[in-house]
């Protein structure tokens, strides 16, 4: 079945990530996309020799299923919008701007019979794959994902916007539930985010996250203490790990490119799938709700400080 795709938002994530992955079409057609900005978007369009679409609902009246990559403050009205017009969403994390306006998006997709899933990448980069699938007992976990000079955004929306991924991947590794035991948020005088840790139980094993925003550094690694093995992940590509004394290390492969290794293939390849087979993708609504709930829960406990 070729089904047919369209995308709403042509900004920076859209033309690094997104476009590229969708242009190559394989069991589906990318038949145009949607942006309120029509002067920066026709350009865009026919590089990629798809149409420019000045109304979402023809946009949707067109497809089968849409990604979302517009701003996380129009997530809600544009997701819903699809929704209801009967159109499967794939939509950039955060699913909302609030958890309210969320759990409402995983309601009418259930009550729309709607396929709605939350672009969470990491999910589907190879290296974090190749840990989940290696993991065994796990005991310990930590999540490191620093920024070189990045305090720009108030502390809100850095914890939904980067934040999230920490949260999500460590959510996803260590089974499906955690609990919050405890963490340190600091802020400067404006109240934006400097550093953040957390320390989380997933059962017997324990899992920390750790960002610090002015770090001088865009280093992402990942540490796992399992039984018999200690497992690091370097920016999702670098692979080293020490097994009974003997440390063996894997390069990425020569031959996979960058949105391969970041997860942006997968899940797109993943949400195609989904709609053609009519199956739930890994990284539904509802579960994209558990780590959006644990950022909210941060952010109102540091709030009432």
């Amino acid at each position: 079945m070729t089904i047919k795709i369209g995308m709403v938002g042509l900004g920076s994530i859209a033309q690094k990530a997104w476009l590229p992955v969708l242009s190559r079409a394989d069991s589906w057609q990318l038949v145009g996309a949607f942006s309120p900005n029509q002067a920066k978007a026709q350009p865009v369009c026919d590089r990629y020799r798809i149409a420019s679409y000045a109304r979402l609902d023809t946009l949707a009246a067109d497809c089968d299923a849409v990604f979302v990559h517009s701003s996380t403050a129009s997530h809600y009205a544009v997701v819903k919008t699809l929704l209801l017009a009967g159109v499967d969403v794939c939509v950039d994390k955060p699913l909302a701007q609030t958890l309210a306006e969320a759990e409402e998006l995983v309601e009418l997709a259930a009550a729309r019979g709607r396929k709605l899933m939350v672009a969470f990448n990491r999910r589907f980069a190879p290296r974090y794959l190749q840990l989940r699938a290696e993991l065994g007992d796990l005991a310990s976990l930590r999540m490191d994902k620093h920024r070189s000079d990045s305090i720009d955004h108030d502390l809100q929306f850095t914890l939904l916007d980067d934040y999230l991924h920490l949260l999500d991947t460590l959510i996803w590794l260590g089974g499906g539930k955690v609990t919050l035991l405890q963490g340190q948020l600091l802020t400067n005088s404006s109240g934006q985010m400097r550093y953040a840790e957390h320390l989380f139980a997933a059962g017997d094993a324990r899992l920390t996250a750790s960002m610090h925003r002015r770090a001088g550094s865009q280093r992402e690694t990942l540490l796992a203490v399992s039984d018999g093995a200690v497992t690091e992940i370097a920016d999702m590509r670098e692979w080293r790990q020490e097994r009974n004394g003997i440390i063996h290390t894997e390069p990425a492969p020569g031959w996979q490119n960058v949105l391969t290794q970041r997860g942006f293939e997968g899940a797109a390849h993943h949400f195609i799938h989904c709609v053609q087979n009519q199956t739930q993708p890994q990284t539904s609504g509802e579960q994209a709700l558990v780590a959006q709930r644990m950022v909210e829960a941060i952010w109102q406990a540091h709030a009432q400080q």
